[in-house]
């Protein structure tokens, strides 16, 4: 096992350095200034040669790269001040460094991703475990149909229906809005509760398909009825030797989906109108802030190459029949 985790953390270190290098050298093929991309809408012709300077535009592509990749780990001296490692770049436009604008936003992203997780979780892998059990029977039937239909809906359009009726017209769900957990618990649960519920139908229609289609193809497999005809109970063949050996996919799917959303909900965040990292990123493109909309990218790549990780090793643990020598 440790030696699986150290080839997997050595080969996603080599995938962001691509994806780095990729986005940053995309940066500079556009057919226009780099600098004035990175210096944004609003900008002055002092601003851009204070930009430029800092960019250090005039070295060659590689080299600004080589600097860019050591001021994440020593950090970097800009005009405006310092930038403490890991500096992923500062943002000419909200003049900040980037880290800290991601750092200020992550709360809001990862109070959102993991609440929307533990009730997709819930809802799509039980509805898709009462499906398998129940096949061919209503419960199959309504659990399918549910499924099909919530995978068919538009976060952009449930959210703002819900909004509609839930916030304006009944009055029963507070305004989504992010107050800090340490800060207020109830209000953070309050705050957040319409986007976890929205952001969950679609993800729990995709688990609850998922979950049943494994389940089904496990519980016909030579094990379990070696299981069922040594005399062991429905339940614990089941719950105990199917639902074990379904796992596998569902998990897959979760660390992608674990990762993508704390790289940033933007469809969700734009919605409700919560300050993550998915809000940060719109506004670096309808800004032109390339060098916020580059420290975005890295940080999403960052996060579902870890989940990536995660994900492999839990396979081992979840099927026995997935052993890392």
């Amino acid at each position: 096992m440790y030696r699986f985790l150290v080839r997997r953390i050595l080969g996603a270190a080599m995938i962001l350095l691509i994806i780095s290098a990729l986005t940053f050298f995309l940066f500079f093929a556009i057919p226009r200034d780099p600098a004035a991309f990175a210096c944004g809408k609003l900008c002055t012709p002092e601003t851009l040669e204070i930009v430029r300077r800092n960019l250090g535009i005039d070295e060659p592509v590689f080299l600004q790269y080589w600097h860019w990749l050591v001021g994440i780990f020593t950090g970097r001296d800009f005009t405006y001040g310092h930038c403490d490692a890991p500096c992923l770049g500062y943002s000419f436009v909200n003049q900040e460094p980037i880290f800290q604008a991601l750092v200020d936003r992550f709360p809001t992203t990862l109070s959102l991703t993991f609440g929307a997780a533990v009730v997709f979780l819930l809802f799509g892998i039980g509805m898709g475990m009462i499906a398998a059990a129940r096949q061919g029977r209503p419960a199959d039937k309504i659990a399918s149909s549910a499924s099909l239909i919530g995978a068919s809906m538009q976060i952009y359009f449930v959210g703002v229906l819900a909004t509609w009726v839930l916030v304006d017209q009944l009055q029963i769900i507070e305004r989504p809005s992010y107050t800090p957990l340490t800060e207020n618990p109830l209000q953070w649960f309050y705050g957040l509760l319409l986007p976890w519920l929205v952001l969950s139908i679609i993800f729990t229609a995709n688990y609850t398909r998922m979950t049943r289609s494994s389940m089904v193809e496990q519980l016909g497999e030579d094990y379990v009825r070696t299981a069922r005809a040594k005399g062991m109970s429905a339940r614990t063949v089941f719950l105990r030797f199917a639902w074990r050996g379904a796992m596998g996919p569902v998990i897959t799917i979760f660390g992608v989906d674990l990762g993508v959303l704390l790289g940033g909900a933007i469809i969700t965040e734009q919605t409700f109108s919560l300050h993550g990292i998915g809000e940060l990123s719109i506004k670096a493109v309808i800004n032109q802030d390339l060098p916020m909309l580059l420290g975005v990218i890295l940080v999403a790549a960052t996060a579902i190459v870890l989940f990536n990780i995660v994900v492999d090793a839990a396979y081992a643990f979840i099927d026995p029949r997935v052993r890392l020598s």
